[in-house]
């Protein structure tokens, strides 16, 4: 089955790894628990190799697919990484071979029936599929407030379809494997302004609607988040809720 590619963050991709937060430790030290063996893991569009970084600790060799050239090419290099351009419903990945399937907030994207037969054909038996995501983020109730403007407001019409995927915590995910019990992860980074609106940049819908309009939506909240944040260095705790799903190939 040829599935179309909804390619986003391509254009961008260095942007991308630069601002997006990072996945925390404790999530990859859980995900290597529940695995049966370590000999291969594959992270299914691994984007510029965030995820497939921090599983290498713990697997012998991972297959970090994207469909995505630009994503590849700008994917951070590991000794036990082999990154491959390739969707995620048709991986070039050999059967029975790969130990943990991990996709990390790109799930909203694939075709899931298409996926889950990938999946399927790839997994050894015991293995495990683990997906996430993450929605809003949370600074402190003022900046909060700016953000859910941007978001919803001016944003609102120019995300993708898909992002209701996202904010219900990937809850409608049906997959045709056993279910896991998920324990709850946060994501928390430390950053100062500039690099908040960095990463406010990278969301599709702002690149959609800078695409349509030739200004960046972000500009319209500059000036009030900045007297709202303080000094520009100042450095804020700033939080994401992870929703993990877990499912296991049966025997």
């Amino acid at each position: 089955m040829k599935v179309k590619f909804k390619d986003y963050f391509s254009k961008d991709s260095e942007e991308y790894a630069r601002f997006r937060p990072g996945y925390p430790a404790e999530l990859f030290s859980y995900l290597s628990s529940i695995a049966d063996q370590h000999q291969k893991a594959w992270d299914c569009a691994t984007g510029t190799g965030q995820s497939a970084v921090s599983l290498s600790d713990y697997f012998s060799e991972v297959i970090a697919t994207d469909a995505s050239k630009t994503q590849i090419k700008n994917a951070e290099k590991k000794h036990g990484i082999t990154y491959q351009v390739a969707t995620a419903e048709d991986s070039n990945i050999e059967d029975n071979s790969i130990d943990l399937i991990t996709v990390s907030q790109a799930f909203h994207w694939f075709n899931i029936e298409a996926f889950s037969k990938e999946a399927n054909r790839v997994l050894k038996d015991k293995g495990v599929i683990s997906v996430w995501a993450y929605n809003l983020l949370s600074v402190q109730e003022d900046v909060d407030e700016i953000i859910y403007y941007l978001y919803n407001a001016i944003l609102g019409e120019y995300w993708p379809k898909e992002r209701k995927m996202v904010e219900d915590g990937y809850k409608s995910i049906r997959l045709p494997f056993k279910e896991m019990e998920a324990p709850v992860f946060n994501m928390i980074a430390e950053w100062n302004l500039s690099r908040l609106i960095g990463y406010l940049c990278t969301w599709s819908a702002t690149k959609q609607y800078q695409e349509k309009f030739g200004v960046n939506p972000v500009e319209e909240i500059h000036e009030k988040i900045t007297k709202t944040w303080g000094e520009s260095e100042k450095v804020l705790s700033v939080k994401w809720p992870l929703k993990l799903r877990l499912w296991q190939k049966n025997t």
